[in-house]
């Protein structure tokens, strides 16, 4: 069981990273999505170039990589105390808050909706910033 999982794009990895970082530093268990490469082929490119790789897959329903980061993904989700949706935010993202909510997790947001939507209301916990979150960690 870990203390949070954080979801957020793969693109946004640099803070998603820092967030990590920034929990641990304060004592606190994360899983990161980013552990593992979008592109397991080339890990020495950048987020962008792994990301292209990673979009362009081909029959990415049977790519055994893609299974694996589902499945690995999924555990985190259910192996969470809280999830933190650190925005920006895509569409897998979106897909996991709302796997993380039937779960009966608590989900944090941190950043600002583009605009509003309804469904955000799932999240108990908003702030605009990290920093803003970071201050309610002990």
């Amino acid at each position: 069981m870990t203390d949070y999982t954080i979801l957020g794009k793969f693109r946004n990895k640099k803070n998603v990273e820092k967030l990590v970082f920034e929990l641990r530093k304060r004592g606190k268990s994360c899983y990161n999505f980013c552990d593992l490469p979008a592109d397991k082929n080339n890990l020495e490119s950048d987020v962008e170039e792994q990301m292209k790789v990673h979009e362009n897959t081909k029959d990415f329903y049977n790519d055994k990589y893609f299974q694996e980061l589902f499945e690995r993904d999924l555990k985190g989700l259910k192996n969470a105390k809280k999830v933190i949706v650190l925005l920006p935010a895509g569409n897998a993202v979106h897909i996991e808050a709302g796997i993380a909510f039937g779960l009966g997790k608590p989900l944090i947001l941190i950043g600002k909706p583009e605009k509003p939507e309804t469904l955000y209301l799932i999240f108990k916990e908003r702030y605009d910033t990290m920093e803003d979150f970071l201050t309610t960690i002990n």
